[in-house]
């Protein structure tokens, strides 16, 4: 367990702050504009092979840190945006799954995790992730949200014909319902996070698909390979932002012990 310099335990996974939801947003986007990309310019089979080997490094990568570094940790998140949508994909392409059944199915998935790791830990809190079961628990929640969110998107902009556009003005009104939850009906802020994580995921996959699909799809026809470009470029963006806003405290306790 990775401790501060007053001894307290130290959370090893970001904590919710507008950079955060904006990061967020943004790698659910890369994500699936990237899977996308991948499955277009190589065989399926291989995208989803190179999809988990890049989930697996990127995890154990992370899991090796032992505290948060924003470099290793939305690393992880982009690669597990890019393989928990090939996982909603296959699921739907190759067993044939409606998106609504995909949709339940991964919400039973995502439901199972979060009473395993209540049930052995006690907490559900993003704060009290500090050792590495916590985490590994953390993680396979995070991918549940992905898989489950993108098959949301999926359900609301194919099946229920509602279109890209569309589909990311309800989802980014949806979202509102736990921030509002939170700060005006006095929510538990656990609920109201993962809540609102989940939601991010339809939001970010459906502004990446109505970019990048064409415009006789109902997109506007910018390309996946475009469009997952321009996603890490702001993700490169926000963590270097988020870089920052760690050095700066260490460098002024630094100068304060001066």
């Amino acid at each position: 367990m990775t401790t501060s310099e007053h001894g307290a335990a130290v959370s090893r996974v970001a904590a919710p702050t507008v950079l955060f939801w904006a990061a967020k947003a943004a790698s659910t986007a890369l994500g699936e504009a990237a899977s996308d990309f991948s499955i277009r310019v190589m065989p399926p089979v291989l995208a989803v092979l190179v999809g988990f080997a890049l989930f697996v490094i990127a995890l154990a990568f992370q899991l090796t840190r032992r505290r948060y570094i924003p470099e290793a940790y939305w690393l992880t998140v982009a690669a597990v945006g890019i393989f928990g949508t090939m996982a909603a994909d296959v699921v739907h392409v190759v067993l044939g799954l409606p998106y609504a059944v995909s949709a339940a199915f991964y919400a039973l998935v995502l439901a199972a995790v979060f009473i395993a790791w209540w049930w052995v830990e006690r907490t559900l809190s993003v704060h009290d992730v500090t050792t590495t079961r916590r985490e590994l628990f953390y993680w396979a929640a995070v991918v549940g949200t992905f898989a489950m969110g993108t098959a949301l998107g999926d359900f609301a902009a194919v099946t229920l014909g509602l279109g890209y556009a569309a589909s990311t003005a309800l989802f980014a009104v949806l979202i509102l319902v736990p921030a509002l939850g939170y700060r005006i009906l006095r929510w538990n802020g656990v609920f109201a996070f993962w809540f609102a994580y989940v939601l991010t995921r339809p939001v970010g996959a459906s502004v990446a698909d109505w970019l990048g699909k064409p415009i006789a799809e109902g997109g506007v026809g910018m390309g996946s390979g475009w469009v997952s470009l321009g996603f890490v470029l702001v993700m490169v963006g926000l963590v270097g932002v988020m870089r920052r806003q760690l050095v700066r405290p260490a460098a002024a306790r630094v100068t304060r012990a001066a």
